[in-house]
């Protein structure tokens, strides 16, 4: 079939050069003004207003994976710096519990060491390491021994007055029996009018009974005792409690006379060992002979 001349009319036109080189003109033309004179600033407003949406739909996958990444990253951040510095305020709570355990510590030395002082005896500062925890045995454990000089009956005490006498010697360590315990006794004396008699332990940590004192006695709640020196155990005037309870009974031959111990005995962790008298002269003859022992034995070792 032939074609109609209108058809060849509308089919035929410029060829694909010419049609470039037109394009390419109208592309300068349109660039020149826009240039110089902002023409299509608004045409281009409203174009960029209806690509943003599909811009933004195009980039979404891509900024929330972003975002995701960045949270993940910033809460394993988080839990890194919340566990570093958890540790360093552990750390820190542990010196300063450190810190204050060792302030205290200097402040009972202190104390221990002023309370040598007003003894004017030989002393030797120890540590208790144990408790005995059977409720009927006031009985503590300390870390000198024989070779520190320890001896079997030996008084300790603490800044603030008598605790009790050692009972045992062992290669390790030393016993004391605490002046509250059941089967312990001192002979004591009121402070105020040389009164004297015996102080026995009531099985209370804070608690010495005075049982041997008749209804008529010359004693008052406030009083404080000390060591009277008879015995030949504790050496006189060391302050051992103050009276807190008398009971007068007339149906009763003695009084019922309760005191509480001068002594931190439940609190103390450092202990005096007292050396005085006759003990600091054996002391000083029993190391006069073993260091004349160990001279003797020195020279006859030498060829």
């Amino acid at each position: 079939m032939e074609e109609t001349p209108i058809k060849l009319l509308f089919t035929q036109g410029p060829s694909t050069t010419a049609r470039a080189v037109l394009l390419v003109l109208i592309s300068i033309t349109l660039m020149t003004l826009d240039h110089r004179r902002q023409h299509l600033q608004t045409l281009r407003e409203g174009l960029s207003l209806l690509v943003a949406p599909i811009e933004f739909l195009v980039d979404l996958p891509v900024d929330i994976g972003h975002w995701i990444a960045d949270s993940l990253a910033s809460r394993q951040q988080l839990m890194e710096e919340n566990a570093r510095l958890h540790s360093q305020n552990l750390l820190m709570q542990a010196r300063s519990l450190k810190n204050a355990d060792l302030e205290s510590e200097n402040q009972r030395l202190r104390e221990l060491l002023e309370s040598s002082v007003k003894v004017a005896d030989r002393v030797l500062i120890a540590e208790i390491y144990k408790v005995d925890l059977d409720p009927y045995k006031h009985l503590i454990r300390i870390n000198k021994t024989a070779r520190h000089g320890v001896y079997i009956d030996q008084p300790l005490l603490d800044a603030h007055g008598i605790m009790g006498q050692v009972i045992e010697t062992m290669p390790a360590y030393s016993t004391a029996r605490l002046i509250t315990d059941p089967g312990h006794s001192i002979p004591i004396q009121v402070s105020r009018n040389g009164l004297r008699t015996i102080a026995t332990g009531s099985g209370k940590i804070n608690q010495i009974d005075l049982p041997y004192l008749p209804n008529n006695t010359d004693i008052q709640v406030g009083d404080l005792l000390v060591t009277s020196g008879l015995g030949g155990v504790y050496p006189p005037g060391y302050p051992l409690a103050h009276v807190t309870e008398i009971e007068r009974a007339p149906e009763l031959e003695f009084a019922r006379i309760k005191a509480e111990p001068t002594a931190q005995l439940n609190r103390s962790r450092e202990v005096l060992l007292v050396w005085s008298g006759d003990r600091i002269k054996h002391m000083k003859t029993r190391q006069l002979s073993t260091t004349a022992a160990e001279d003797k034995d020195s020279e006859n070792r030498e060829p």
